[in-house]
């Protein structure tokens, strides 16, 4: 009787490679407008809990970009925009990134639960499976409109915040994911129109492979007309003072500037580099004058009269 002793190779993965999994840059993204949504909610919460919902939020975020690495490996090696991730590289195999993937979520939505509330845990599970199963294994290969619906998943964790500090949902949190669901799709087809040929490359069925960069021009104007007022819409509401309406303003009409310059543009993607670019700063400006105007009114409201 033979016995044949399997070797186990270790893991070339480093730190590195496990934070990279992470969509760093995603997280970010989400924590931040997470972190607006918890400041802004009425009432206090306790720097420790808000620290702990904000931690577990990232966490998931990070389990989200995991498995969505995980589920694309066999796309990602054919664009050059995701060819340097780790799975394309050799360096952490699928198996690890979904062992990974599957164990920081199961941490961050039981202790989001246990030791903030369930409703924000719940959001976060949710989140966590529309990324990854609605958006990633199901929309992103088979319609255009994958980042339409899928834009829903980036939207969340400012409901997610307000969440974490009221235990419950209103009005004001829904027009901030309104905000970022409505932002998403003229920020991620200006990019997908100057990498097409990696979309096409790699058989994914994103707007302008489908229908062309005229449609795709089109369909980022509108989207833009309707997200310019939409980000009005918390100072109109009478949610925020007038400083923030002015930035929201001003960055709205900015928008709409660039769209229009993509719209006219035939060669090239100067515009559409510039109007991605510069979406990512008007999203980051109104989510930052939000804090701003709620931090602003905090300390006039301690001032002696």
């Amino acid at each position: 009787m033979s016995v044949t002793l399997s070797r186990v190779e270790p893991s070339v993965a480093s730190v590195g490679d496990y934070v990279a999994l992470l969509k760093p840059r995603v997280m970010s993204l989400v924590v931040f407008t997470a972190l607006v949504g918890l400041v802004v909610a009425p009432g206090h919460l306790h720097p420790v809990i808000a620290f702990t919902a904000l931690l577990c939020i990232a966490v998931g975020a990070g389990a989200a970009g995991a498995l969505n690495m995980w589920y694309d490996a066999d796309i990602d090696g054919q664009m050059a925009r995701t060819a340097s991730r780790p799975i394309p590289r050799g360096r952490i195999t699928p198996g690890e990134a979904a062992g990974f993937g599957i164990t920081l979520a199961a941490f961050s939505v039981a202790a989001l639960g246990l030791l903030v509330n369930w409703v924000a845990a719940s959001l976060l599970a949710f989140t966590i499976f529309f990324y990854v199963v609605i958006y990633t294994a199901w929309l992103k290969r088979s319609t255009p409109q994958n980042i339409v619906i899928g834009g829903a998943a980036g939207a969340l964790p400012p409901m997610i915040g307000w969440a974490a500090a009221t235990g419950s949902l209103a009005v004001e949190p829904i027009i901030l994911f309104l905000i970022i669901f409505i932002w998403t799709p003229p920020h991620f087809w200006a990019l997908s129109l100057y990498r097409t040929g990696d979309y096409a490359r790699a058989g994914i069925p994103m707007l302008p492979v489908v229908a062309g960069a005229t449609e795709t021009r089109r369909q980022i104007l509108l989207y833009t007309l309707i997200l310019a007022p939409l980000g009005v819409a918390p100072w109109f509401l009478g949610y925020t003072s007038a400083l923030y309406g002015v930035v929201a303003l001003a960055g709205g009409a900015a928008m709409i500037a660039l769209a229009l310059r993509v719209r006219a543009e035939r060669e090239g993607h100067k515009a559409s580099k510039q109007l991605f670019g510069f979406s990512i700063l008007y999203l980051f400006l109104l989510f930052a004058m939000l804090l701003v105007d709620r931090l602003l009114g905090a300390l006039i409201g301690h001032l002696p009269a």
